[in-house]
Parts: C-alpha cells; sequence; structure tokens
C-alpha cells in the first residue's frame, strides 16, 4: 500500500542522531512499562519542523500526543498485531533495505561513485579479443588461458593488426564479423574489469590480459570522446527484405523515398509513421522510441544519425542501418546529469554491478580486524575428510551431522560448528568450483563461509553497533504497528459503520455545503467566428460532439467543449459567466472566447451523505480516534513523572 509507505516515511523524516542534552530517565510509564525522556526529545525535535499546528509544538500537547502514540502501541501488542506475517514481512523487507547502507565500506563507495561518474562523461570505442575461461576455472585451466591471451597480446603490442589477430584468435562469436570492434559505450555499459581496462588503456593503445567472469580479455582503446547524453527520436521504418532480392531491395528503398518525399511536402510524420512504418513496436506512437544513449542500440548508423539531428535540424533523409531503411525525427536531447542527480543512480548501479565486490572485500577486511576468528584445526581436519572427489560431479552429501557438532570458530558469543560448514560445503556443490585436490576447495570454501559469516553477524548485531539504525527500526517497527491498528480499529470501521456514519453526518450537516452550482455546456476557442457559429448550434439544441464534428477538421481544432456541474469558483468557469438559464453571449475571458449554455442553476445547500462521504468519512475517522484516546486511557494505567518533564521543558528552548 502506498498510502502506508507515506505515513511511515513522515514518521521516520529525518535524522534520529541527535545529542540528548541530558541524561535517560523516565518519563511515563503505561502499565507500569517506562518510556525515557531521549526517546520523547528525540521525535520531538526531529518531528519539530514538519507539524503546520503550532499547538503540537508546545511541549504539553505534544507529551498528550505521544502518550496517546504509546498507547496506541501497546493496544496493538495487547491485539499480538506483531505476529500477523505480512507485518513480519514488511518490518525484515525494511530493515533489510535500511542494512544495505551499513553493509559496505562507505569510503570504496564513494571512490566508485566519483570514478563512475567521470567515466559517465565520456564514451570509449574499443575492440577486444577474448579468451574463455570459467570463473571458477581449475588452477591449470586459468594459467592455460591466461599464457595463451600473453601470446595474443605480444603479437598485438609488437603492431599486428588487431582485427586480424580478433578474427583468428578471439573466442567472442561476433568477432568473426565485427574484428573485435564493440563500438563507444560508457560506464555500465561492459562487465566492471572489462570497463576498467577500456577506460585506463590509452586511445590506441593495447592493454595486458584483463580477466573478467567471461574469461580474458585484450583490449584496444580505438578512440575516447564526451558523452554525447540520451536523445529520443521517432522513425518510420522500412525493413529490409528477408532475402537478397535485388529487386525487394529497390523496393524497401522506394517505399522510404516516398515517404520521405511526402514529408518534404509537409505531410504529418506521426501519420506516416502509423501507417507506413514497419516497426511494430513504435508505430502506434507515432514512430517515439525510448531514449537511449551511445551503444544502447544495436546499430551505429542509426545512433549517428540520430546525434546528429536538433531543434533546428529535426528530420534526417532516409538513413540504412542493418535492419532496413529508417527516416529518423529529432524529439529531445538529454545532456549528463549532475554529479548530484547522478548519485543515487549510481550508486544503486555500483550495488548490482562487479564493483559491489569491491565494496564487500573492503566490508570483509574491516570486520575480519574487528572479530577475531579462530579456527579450530582439528574440527577443521574433521571437516576435510568429509569431503572427497564426488563433490565434483554434484553427487557428495554430507555425512551424519551429529558427529560434527564441535565448534569450529567463534565470533564473540556466536558459536559456528563443523556441521555449519559441512552444510554449506553442500549447498555450494553446484555452484560451479573445481579446484583440486578437495583439500584446496575446503580452503577456498572455508575463507568464503567464514566472511558470510561475519557478514551476517555483524547484520544480525547492528542495533547494538549503531544506536542511530536502532531507533530507526524501533519507531519503523511502531509504526507499521500503529498502521496496521488504525487500519483495524478507525479505518475500516469508518467505512463499515453505516450508521455511525449517517449519526455523525446529520450531527455536522452544516459542515458539508454546496455553493451555487451551474449544470453548464461551454464552447471555446480562440477564434471569435467559431464560437458564435458554436452559439448558433447551442440555440439550435446541437450537442458538444455535433458542434466538434461540424467545427474542428483532421488537420485542425478549432474548438473546445466542456459539460457538467460545476460550483461557483472553479477554474473550469470562465470568471465571466453568468449564472443565468439558456444560451449566454459570447463573451472573452483571457485568451479565448466562450459562449456558454446553461442547463439549469442550482443553488447553495446541503449536500447529501453521497455526495460528501470521501470528506464525512475523514472527519468521522479523526473523531473516532480523539474518542478512541480517552477509552485507551480507561483501559491502560497512565503515569507521568511531572519532575522529570519539568526539567525536559526547561531544556528545549522554546
Amino acid at each position: 500500500m502506498k498510502i502506508k509507505h507515506l505515513l511511515l516515511g513522515l514518521l521516520l523524516t529525518g535524522s534520529v542522531a541527535l545529542a540528548q542534552k541530558s541524561k535517560k530517565e523516565v518519563l511515563f510509564t503505561v502499565n507500569d512499562k517506562p518510556y525515557y525522556t531521549d526517546e520523547f526529545l528525540r521525535v520531538y525535535n526531529k518531528n519539530l519542523d514538519l507539524v503546520k499546528d503550532e499547538s503540537q509544538k508546545d511541549l504539553d500537547q505534544y507529551l498528550e500526543l505521544f502518550i496517546g502514540y504509546k498507547l496506541k502501541i501497546n493496544k496493538a501488542h495487547k491485539l499480538g498485531l506483531e505476529n500477523g506475517q505480512g507485518y513480519q514481512n514488511e518490518l525484515k523487507q525494511y530493515r533489510g533495505q535500511l542494512a544495505k547502507g551499513y553493509l559496505s565500506d562507505s569510503k570504496v563507495t564513494k571512490e566508485l561513485i566519483d570514478e563512475a561518474y567521470q567515466r559517465s562523461l565520456k564514451e570509449v570505442r574499443a575492440s577486444h579479443i577474448l579468451i574463455l575461461v570459467e570463473e571458477n576455472a581449475a588452477p591449470a585451466d586459468t594459467l592455460k588461458a591466461y599464457n595463451q591471451a600473453l601470446d595474443v597480446y605480444k603479437k598485438a603490442a609488437a603492431g599486428e593488426d588487431f582485427g586480424k589477430l580478433a578474427e583468428q584468435f578471439s573466442q567472442d562469436p561476433s568477432a568473426k564479423e565485427n574484428k573485435g570492434d564493440l563500438g563507444y559505450f560508457s560506464v555500465f555499459r561492459m562487465v566492471y574489469p572489462f570497463e576498467d581496462g577500456a577506460f585506463k588503456t590509452k586511445k590506441g593503445d593495447v592493454s595486458k590480459p584483463v580477466r573478467s567472469r567471461f574469461g580474458y580479455h585484450i583490449i584496444k582503446t580505438v578512440d575516447i570522446r564526451d558523452n554525447r547524453g540520451e536523445i529520443q527520436v521517432a522513425h518510420i521504418m522500412v525493413l529490409k527484405p528477408k532475402t537478397e532480392d535485388a529487386a525487394e531491395a529497390q523496393k524497401a528503398k522506394d517505399k522510404i523515398l516516398d515517404i520521405y518525399n511526402k514529408l518534404k511536402q509537409g505531410e504529418s510524420f506521426e501519420s506516416l509513421a502509423k501507417q507506413f512504418s514497419e516497426d511494430k513496436s513504435s508505430s502506434s506512437k507515432g514512430g517515439v522510441v525510448n531514449r537511449f544513449s551511445s551503444g544502447q542500440l544495436s546499430s551505429e548508423e542509426f545512433e549517428n544519425a540520430a546525434f546528429s539531428l536538433s531543434k533546428d535540424n529535426p528530420m534526417s533523409e532516409p538513413v540504412q542501418s542493418q535492419f532496413g531503411w529508417h527516416i529518423i525525427k529529432f524529439v529531445d536531447k538529454f545532456p549528463v546529469k549532475t554529479y548530484d542527480e547522478m548519485k543515487p543512480e549510481l550508486e544503486n548501479k555500483i550495488s548490482k554491478d562487479d564493483r559491489s565486490r569491491l565494496i564487500t572485500s573492503a566490508l570483509n577486511e574491516k570486520l575480519h580486524k574487528k572479530y577475531t576468528v579462530k579456527r579450530n584445526d582439528k574440527a577443521y581436519k574433521q571437516v576435510v575428510a568429509a569431503v572427497n572427489d564426488s563433490f565434483y560431479k554434484g553427487e557428495w552429501e554430507t555425512p551424519d551431522l551429529k558427529n560434527y557438532s564441535a565448534k569450529l570458530f567463534s565470533i564473540k558469543e556466536k558459536e559456528v560448528t563443523a556441521a555449519d560448514f559441512l552444510t554449506y560445503i553442500l549447498s555450494q556443490q553446484k555452484a560451479g568450483f573445481s579446484d583440486k585436490p578437495v583439500s584446496k576447495l575446503v580452503d577456498r570454501l572455508y575463507v568464503k563461509f567464514v566472511d558470510e559469516q561475519l557478514a551476517a553477524y555483524y547484520n544480525d548485531h547492528l542495533e547494538d553497533e549503531f544506536p542511530d539504525f536502532a531507533a530507526v527500526m524501533d519507531e519503523y517497527r511502531d509504526g507499521l504497528l500503529l498502521f496496521d491498528l488504525m487500519e483495524k480499529e478507525i479505518w475500516e470501521r469508518s467505512k463499515t459503520d453505516t450508521i455511525g456514519l449517517r449519526k455523525f453526518y446529520d450531527a455536522n450537516k452544516s459542515k458539508y455545503q454546496w455553493k451555487n452550482r451551474v449544470d453548464v455546456t461551454l464552447v471555446s476557442s480562440v477564434n471569435q467566428e467559431m464560437v458564435k457559429k458554436a452559439q448558433k448550434m447551442l440555440k439550435d439544441k446541437s450537442t458538444s460532439d455535433a458542434i466538434k464534428e461540424k467545427l474542428n477538421t483532421k488537420d485542425k481544432v478549432n474548438v473546445m467543449t466542456s459539460a457538467g456541474t460545476f460550483e461557483e469558483g472553479n477554474d473550469a468557469l470562465p470568471k465571466s459567466l453568468k449564472f443565468k438559464e439558456g444560451v449566454s453571449d459570447v463573451f472573452k475571458d483571457g485568451d479565448y472566447y466562450y459562449v456558454a449554455k446553461v442547463n439549469k442553476v442550482l443553488p447553495a445547500g446541503d449536500k447529501t451523505l453521497d455526495e460528501a462521504k470521501g470528506r464525512v468519512i475523514n472527519d468521522y475517522q479523526q473523531y473516532l480516534e480523539e474518542n478512541w484516546v480517552k477509552e485507551l486511557k480507561g483501559e491502560f494505567t497512565v503515569k507521568v513523572n511531572r519532575d522529570v518533564f519539568e526539567k525536559v521543558k526547561k531544556e528545549v528552548k522554546p
């Protein structure tokens, strides 16, 4: 529910890391459960700028609100709402999102954001030669691939033609057609190690072998230019014939030239795209395609033609690509965003990119320094002995884990057993690890296992490490409970309690009033003569549709019409309109001429319950809540420590 996230967002807006001026003391109790001054002051200071009602800034008033809030939370716990599966799932999801900011190395993250932004300002054209090797390949296979890549690098560095070397040695299937040329690209377009190699290699130079998850790349940086940003265009396309037939190819060319001539004669691009474009994904939208940047499409000819367009040069001549013929029309251009505009997007992409491994490595290093992990070598040898070569076939099974209960290592008070590690090894059996012998495989998985256990422990104890994290989680936890409670006790009741709603409406009917209203048909235009024609048709009892059909043409909208019942002062009504039944004179209001047919004038009066229902329900909800808090004060015992509260009042500046 979007409304839930909005309300919780308002509840939690602002920093919670505020220094407190006094020691933590009990401010009040609810059924002997204490609530402290530090939380009260933190929430008060955080929400001070958000409240518009000055009475809520008064500490005595705010204390009443805060006590009411805590009474509701106690009621939610009494009803057991915290045990609901939906509540538990949403709380877990929110904690996971909030924890992300704590489960990374901020210094490394910032360096990667800065690097990504600087690279976003440029576009690199690169070619590559790929020697395939699996990411988890055995050391011998990795070394073989590296030596092969090194031999190719030496040839390229010695000046041999890079395109021919790509055709001969590259294991990228596309190299046979493109000679390794990948065109222009910017940041995040390639896997990070490849991008890093391309951006760090000088124009015209060839890199030493660069390892990615696909294998080893030898990269030649062909060109570097300023990023062209993004562009949005529309196009009309005639597809390339499916077979190599000269006559069919000529027909396609003749068709695009005929369309181009129609455009030069002034015909609508959008209409022609809808009629004749053979790109079915865009033709219904007048040919408009999603905005794109360099390297995002698989046609350099199309991209270059599109980026050559502008407001002053809005349409291309027919352009041929490997897909067919295009006429391209400029829609809009979007320059590279500023650092501040791009920062959230960059941070999000980094978290999903190979760069995240650098952040994880930095965090792992920090956690190894923070927590001392000492391995029980006896238990470790027992684990190594339990794993055999059937692991490589995906057929290994864990032995009886009851025999592996010995502690392998501990993280503070948390003990991790040999059985835990064996279970983890089983979970990695299909991940493609091929290190041999088995002892090396287990060594590698042990390092990975310890890193994951450290990260999990750190994550589980963020509340202990960071008071601000704990405070936000407490508030979000209470906020979710409050939402569920309000939905159950107030919102649903206000919608379903029809008798109570009717009684509330009857008692407050004077609050729900119509102003003077008018049932009217309006016709407007910048052309006075058109409005005069519409006036005559209204007098002849023509409908709005008939007026538009008569006065508007296929190419030009001469009049606009609107009809309905409007209150006095409604923006849809011209200020000069007179509330008088019949067809009005032609009058001008602003830049437009109007004529109105007033069908009926409705005097001010009471709104019915149905007409005012939305506002009545809202007011009824507020009424129920105010009375509900009074009921809760009778259900729970509240005791306020007045001496402590007086000290709090002295600390808060007016």
